[in-house]
């Protein structure tokens, strides 16, 4: 095929796919929630969300609610079982929306994030293999979407995650890409693509932030930068306790900061004291116990 015949039918596929994200503005205002660790909130919100946004739209949010609660909580009993069946739930409404409709980009990239808090709760239960099948999911939906439509700029984050870890991802888990025949990564681009989706996605500004802050944390060797997206997740949503804990810990352990760290424990003590945080009695014993470590210099 030649290049002006490729283009031709790159134009061809997308002038038959309908286009961007339907009722994103609405999608983001309950993903919003989530992040807060609003999720009674988000519960009700979703039920005047969809219609008019996507069916599948909403089955996805109900798990990334779940996932959301079990990283605040990750011994929080009875979270695993809900977000088997809430993924499963959001895996086979999509999967019907991509037959129903093969040629909607949209469907595609809800196929990829009906999978993606299940890829995540394989990850943290250690799961690694299933985690990697699911994965590759993800992968095959998010470039199916993308071809067409590329205007799905939220579809770059997912893209972006695959290329970044395949390329940094320790032995064991490059171990796991070969078998399952699943191409290498490249750390630039990986990171290009999820900052492209940061800054021009219409749903994924704050996970972006928070998984952003990680990479900056991890692989990156940027923590001053991982600490100012957690400070300005922690000030658009305060509620949830996440983001001011792993400010403070980041603190600690990269910075080695110990008063700013203690004061960002302090801060998370006063709210949980006062009922502004989610699970605010878990969150002050947790505050309470991380200010007397480091009272007595163990952190």
């Amino acid at each position: 095929m030649t290049g002006a015949a490729a283009a031709a039918a790159v134009l061809l596929v997308s002038a038959t796919a309908v286009a961007a994200l339907t009722h994103a503005d609405k999608v983001a205002s309950v993903y919003d929630l989530i992040l807060d660790a609003r999720f009674d909130e988000a519960a009700a919100r979703l039920k005047e969300t969809c219609p008019p946004a996507p069916a599948a739209a909403c089955k996805d949010l109900a798990a990334v609610a779940l996932w959301w609660r079990i990283q605040i909580d990750p011994k929080a009993p009875g979270l695993d079982e809900a977000l088997t069946r809430a993924g499963g739930d959001a895996i086979a409404a999509a999967e019907q929306w991509t037959k129903q409709e093969p040629n909607r980009g949209e469907a595609w990239f809800y196929l990829a994030a009906a999978y993606t808090p299940l890829v995540n709760l394989r990850i943290l239960r250690g799961e690694r293999l299933a985690a990697a099948r699911s994965g590759r999911r993800i992968k095959e939906a998010l470039e199916r979407a993308l071809q067409l439509d590329p205007s799905l700029d939220d579809a770059y984050f997912g893209i972006g995650l695959y290329h970044y870890y395949a390329d940094v991802a320790p032995a064991y888990a490059r171990l796991i890409r070969v078998l399952l025949l699943l191409p290498g990564g490249d750390r630039v681009k990986g990171l290009q693509e999820m900052l492209r989706a940061r800054q021009r996605g219409a749903i994924l500004h704050g996970e972006g932030d928070f998984q952003i802050h990680l990479i900056y944390l991890w692989h990156e060797h940027r923590p001053k930068d991982a600490i100012a997206l957690l400070e300005s997740l922690d000030a658009r949503y305060p509620f949830n306790p996440l983001f001011l804990e792993r400010l403070a810990d980041a603190q600690a352990t990269y910075l080695r900061d110990r008063n700013a760290s203690a004061a960002a424990w302090s801060r998370l003590l006063d709210r949980a004291r006062a009922r502004r945080v989610f699970d605010a009695a878990r969150v002050e014993r947790r505050a309470e116990e991380k200010l007397r470590a480091l009272n007595d210099r163990k952190f």
